[in-house]
């Protein structure tokens, strides 16, 4: 089925987004697991694995739609150095996919195509998710201090 440009273009735009959060994700999660913190390191590998079916599924729609996926563009990764940098950039991230996809679900919808609305709005309930765990962690770091909350993490 022939797609609109713009809706390939925005989805070819989360798409970049979400290969560079499974980067940051990769990343994160790894150093995390280098540091021993154990818990940390699954729930942020479970977030970049969130990310890779978003990105199949937006890899998905662009070919039914005819288009091309860009799988070769990035955005600048926010990778942090300490575990509190690590929640901040990835919530901060986060942040960034929910305000885009609402604008794209609206771009889509404006566009007539109903069914890529649906599909980025079934994505941004994860994304809306994953900015919750951000927010959580970080109200667990102002509650317990860093110290105890790194301590629940090995």
């Amino acid at each position: 089925m022939k797609g609109n440009p713009k809706v390939i273009q925005i989805l070819n735009d989360r798409l970049a987004e979400e290969l560079t959060a499974i980067s940051q994700y990769m990343v994160h999660s790894e150093m995390c697991a280098n540091w021993g913190f154990h818990k940390l390191h699954e729930a942020i590998e479970k977030q970049a694995i969130d990310e890779m079916k978003h990105a199949e599924m937006l890899i998905g729609r662009i070919l039914f739609l005819e288009g091309v996926p860009t799988v070769s563009k990035l955005h600048q990764m926010r990778i942090g150095r300490t575990v509190e940098e690590i929640v901040v950039a990835d919530e901060d991230a986060e942040l960034d996919a929910v305000r885009a996809y609402n604008a794209s679900i609206a771009e889509a919808a404006e566009a007539g195509d109903n069914g890529t609305a649906d599909m980025l709005t079934k994505i941004l309930g994860d994304e809306e998710r994953h900015v919750e765990w951000g927010e959580i962690q970080r109200g667990l770091i102002k509650q317990m201090g860093l110290q105890i909350f790194l301590i629940n993490q090995v």
